[in-house]
């Protein structure tokens, strides 16, 4: 029946549902074409973000107006994207999601105004973005209308950095242009097998270069979580990536004016932390992992690491303590010694903007030796990367505590939320080496004339070791000088940790007007 045809109002809606009902199931053949590649369809996707029944989609009749190519031949309701929103664990949220079904996810006019439209309204509403990424990106067919359309989101996504939290799960190809939205977001989940991300795909690659590889050799999930850190998650399946979505989105607040949800307080502030007496060697040369120290300070030993596969020598990760959401970057003795090289440097910059962007405390747990030397660390830009990070925390108003458990040397400890950057309390466990370097290489240095000159080197080296270990090395050092504020006992880790933040839960901190900063690229 058609609406010339319906006669009554009753005929009108039956004939709404039917077409509404006909857009939702879609065409039956790029449905199992979809499922055949081990994908879901957009809509069961977004079933599995929002809570049940919660999602209310905006402009599901839109069509493109496009001709030539054939476009005026094909013109399905959506478009190929699905905008609209919902809630998540109760709280407001906004999604886009393309349809591969319909052009492959590519994207045209219609396409784009959709999407800028969701992305206008989450910045208004301040509430989280979410984009379910399967395009192919730009429509060929529309031509230079279709690269305007991207530079729209790009735009938008510029425009609500730091205002409200953004995310882009990539379940599918992303090629081209299309590859700098996610990359403009705050995380980047990925699906491994199933969803790529490049600029050039592996045809124009092998053309240019010769060098011959698949789409997740050069783009896949595993390559962008562990070697380009482009991504900050990656999965087996949809399902348990779009459950993790939802988990992120349950710990981050709605938008930058708002404090994140807290949660309960059941994990008791004053549980001591004897297991760590244990855990962590006294021996600075001993590894030792930092994520169970992590587990055993934090609420219920629960957090969620972010970049866990890139950069090994720094942790980054969101936990609770005492209920409230902190940002906890840490070193990694497991890898490198826990050194901060390029990337680890970057890594933990990132993650200190997004937890200042987002009022979220940080907590920094510091056992590092130094910066990774090296020619390719040096030629690569080591010092501007190092600087990254630097910035970062200089910049960050949030409350910062610093935790030192054993070695912190030279611009690394100082990098690493030292207190004369900035962190509200400095902590150190008695276990703490605070200095320009290690002590042998610091007697080397600074006792090299009576090593040299001595009739037993290597007895002269240990006996003069062993006296700058004593007069500037020792645990108590710094706190002498009042560049620690306390050293603990570890098992009251948890216990000073949560005190600090409750003190500084109404910590208001003002920058110097300017328009912004020119951090180091």
């Amino acid at each position: 029946m058609t609406a010339a045809a319906a006669s009554t109002m009753r005929d009108r809606v039956e004939e709404l549902r039917s077409l509404r009902s006909g857009i939702r199931a879609g065409d039956p053949r790029a449905t199992e074409a979809q499922r055949g590649k081990g994908k879901l369809t957009v809509r069961e996707r977004l079933d599995l973000l929002f809570d049940e029944g919660s999602f209310q989609e905006v402009e599901p009749l839109r069509r493109h107006r496009a001709t030539g190519f054939g476009l005026e031949a094909k013109k399905p309701h959506t478009d190929g994207v699905v905008v609209g929103w919902g809630t998540v664990h109760g709280r407001t949220v906004f999604a886009y999601a393309h349809d591969f079904r319909i052009f492959g996810g590519a994207l045209g006019e219609a396409h784009a105004q959709k999407i800028h439209k969701i992305m206008d309204m989450a910045i208004a509403a301040g509430a989280p973005l979410v984009s379910l990424n399967d395009g192919a990106g730009a429509r060929i067919q529309e031509g230079v209308t279709a690269l305007a359309g991207y530079g729209g989101i790009f735009q938008r996504n510029t425009r609500a950095s730091g205002v409200i939290p953004q995310i882009s799960v990539m379940l599918g190809p992303c090629a081209g242009g299309a590859a700098y939205s996610p990359a403009l977001t705050d995380f980047v989940f990925m699906v491994r097998e199933t969803s790529q991300m490049f600029i050039t795909g592996p045809d124009v690659v092998q053309a240019v270069t010769g060098e011959k590889i698949s789409q997740n050799g050069l783009g896949g999930a595993d390559v962008h979580s562990g070697v380009s850190g482009v991504s900050h998650f990656a999965y087996d399946d949809e399902q348990s990536c779009i459950e993790d979505v939802r988990y992120l989105l349950s710990l981050l607040p709605q938008n930058n004016r708002e404090a994140p949800p807290a949660g309960p307080r059941d994990d008791p502030a004053d549980r001591r932390n004897d297991a760590l007496l244990d855990l962590v060697p006294v021996d600075g040369n001993r590894p030792y992992d930092m994520r169970k120290v992590i587990e055993e300070i934090v609420d219920h030993g629960e957090y969620l690491e972010v970049h866990e596969h890139w950069a090994a020598s720094v942790l980054c990760v969101l936990a609770r303590l005492g209920g409230r959401l902190v940002g906890v970057v840490a070193s990694q003795p497991q890898s490198l010694a826990g050194v901060l090289d390029i990337h680890a440097s970057e890594k933990a910059a990132r993650f200190v903007q997004f937890c200042d962007a987002f009022t979220v405390p940080l907590v920094t747990l510091v056992d590092v030796p130094g910066f990774l030397p090296g020619v390719d660390q040096e030629h690569g830009g080591i010092i501007r990367h190092g600087a990254k990070l630097l910035y970062a925390y200089c910049n960050a108003t949030v409350p910062r505590v610093q935790l030192i458990l054993r070695k912190a040397y030279g611009g690394a400890y100082i990098v690493m939320d030292s207190r004369s950057i900035g962190a509200d309390l400095s902590f150190a466990w008695p276990t703490n080496e605070i200095a320009v370097m290690g002590a042998e290489g610091a007697a080397n240095v600074v006792f090299r004339r009576e090593i040299a000159a001595s009739d037993s080197p290597d007895a002269t080296r240990a006996q003069l070791v062993k006296e700058y270990t004593a007069e500037l090395m020792h645990p108590y050092y710094a706190a002498e000088r009042g560049l620690v504020d306390d050293v603990i006992d570890p098992a009251d880790t948890r216990a000073t940790l949560i005190a600090a933040l409750d003190m500084l839960a109404t910590k208001h901190a003002l920058l110097p007007a300017r328009k912004h900063g020119n951090p180091p690229q």
